[in-house]
């Protein structure tokens, strides 16, 4: 594929097919059409390794697979063999499996923070019940979350902060109140504005930029002085930043933890971790009121729980997280070396850490820029490269990467071209991406 040859029939059949069936046609607003350029949005075939096929047969190599969560890459031997194992043995009983205790324990050894576990089948089950325990312990309603963060759960208490609140009522969105990331003293404020009423702060410990020194810490101590539950959202820190999570690398341990994404390679399974005080809340050895914290039909798929051992013992025994940035640290240099090298390295801005990468396309001014976004995205597309963002898995190869790097130099000979010329529009191919939070279609 290369230039303007890229064309997407079948895909955009099956995309008609999605929109007739499924709202928004696909399960993730994050994966939908809107978000590619006019007529290159491939809907996929299948995928091995860090490569992809769409069903119109275009491979293309693939970064943030799987919205973060396939960090092994697509099809790994070592995951499909414990899957397979276990799917001969059947999926799901009336009472719990051994499997529920080995990969319990595995987690807790794997995270020693961690007290307590319980898994679910998505990251929004795992943050919520967060947060409805947290309330339950502490008595308080208000729940605090960091508002550079994007996002947290589809459940109403977050959802209600975005522009698509639609029916979510004010009353649940007015016990949601945000925070900016790095600033104790404004989380200080906040605690002074709403003496004895905030139950948690969640946040991710950590996204584009590294904590200041002392931040974590200082939010753990504050959480507590105030009577508070500090909640850590390892969705994508965990496993990336090191196999303990964000915690274990920065060495501060939360209250409650949420992982998920890399845990199972794509295969759904999340997990709401903790201290054993709080967590047995949700338990039968206690004499206090109980919480209703998780209690899903699917939490324990064997086959499931069989993937995310595999995974963590793939991740310490391989070293994962070290090739992770490894890879990314050579992506990150390499486009940060074709955009200088085409006159773009202001506009076209690869940050965060080097194992979850994301880009930011600006235009002339140095704003954020959906046109010069869907034009970066579509000259990718056609040189074989499917990137909403640079997130790397462990199964690229370092070919890869210096394809990807040339690919993004020709992208930003247009780039510059566009700039040159003060329009990107003849270089769109249509309508320009859209963010996912909008109000309106």
């Amino acid at each position: 594929m290369s230039g303007e040859e890229l064309e997407l029939p079948r895909s955009r059949a099956v995309n008609e097919r999605l929109h007739a069936a499924v709202p928004g046609g696909a399960h993730t607003y994050a994966k939908g059409d809107d978000q590619y350029p006019q007529d290159l949005a491939p809907v996929m075939s299948h995928g091995r390794g860090a490569h992809v096929w769409d069903v119109d047969g275009n491979r293309y190599v693939e970064y943030g697979s799987g919205l973060r969560s396939v960090s092994l890459g697509h099809a790994h031997p070592r995951v499909l063999e414990a899957v397979r194992r276990e799917l001969d043995r059947g999926s799901n009983f009336v009472r719990p499996s051994v499997v529920e205790a080995e990969a319990a324990e595995r987690f807790l050894a794997t995270v020693p923070t961690a007290e307590m576990v319980k898994f679910a089948k998505n990251g929004s089950d795992a943050t919520t019940a967060a947060v409805r325990l947290a309330r339950a312990v502490t008595g308080r309603a208000r729940v605090a979350l960091c508002a550079d963060h994007p996002f947290f759960s589809v459940d109403d208490w977050f959802i209600g902060t975005t522009p698509m609140s639609a029916g979510i009522p004010s009353e649940t969105t007015d016990l949601t109140v945000t925070f900016p990331y790095g600033d104790l003293a404004a989380v200080e404020a906040l605690f002074d504005r709403y003496p004895d009423e905030i139950a948690c702060l969640i946040l991710e410990p950590a996204t584009g930029t590294e904590p200041p020194p002392g931040y974590l810490a200082g939010l753990r101590d504050l959480a507590h002085r105030h009577g508070s539950v500090l909640v850590f959202d390892e969705m994508i820190t965990g496993f990336r930043w090191s196999e303990a999570g964000a915690q274990g690398l920065y060495g501060v341990t939360p209250d409650l933890s949420t992982f998920g994404k890399a845990l199972g390679n794509g295969f759904a399974v999340s997990a709401l971790a903790g201290r054993r005080e709080l967590m047995e809340r949700g338990g039968l050895r206690h004499d206090a009121e109980r919480v209703f914290l998780l209690s899903t039909t699917h939490g324990a798929e064997t086959h499931a729980l069989a993937a995310a051992m595999a995974v963590q013992t793939t991740y310490v025994e391989e070293g994962v997280t070290a090739r992770l940035h490894a890879l990314g640290e050579r992506l990150a240099a390499g486009v940060r070396d074709a955009a200088a090298a085409m006159g773009v390295a202001d506009h076209v801005v690869v940050r965060g850490r080097a194992s979850n990468l994301v880009f930011a396309t600006l235009d002339a001014q140095g704003r954020p820029s959906q046109e010069y976004r869907t034009l970066f995205l579509r000259r990718l597309l056609t040189g074989g490269i499917l990137a909403p963002s640079f997130v790397v898995s462990s199964a690229l190869e370092e070919a890869d990467v210096d394809r990807t790097v040339d690919v993004v130099g020709q992208a930003c000979a247009v780039y510059r071209k566009a700039l040159d010329a003060g329009d990107p529009t003849p270089w769109l191919g249509g309508r320009p991406v859209r963010p996912v939070f909008r109000r309106r279609v």
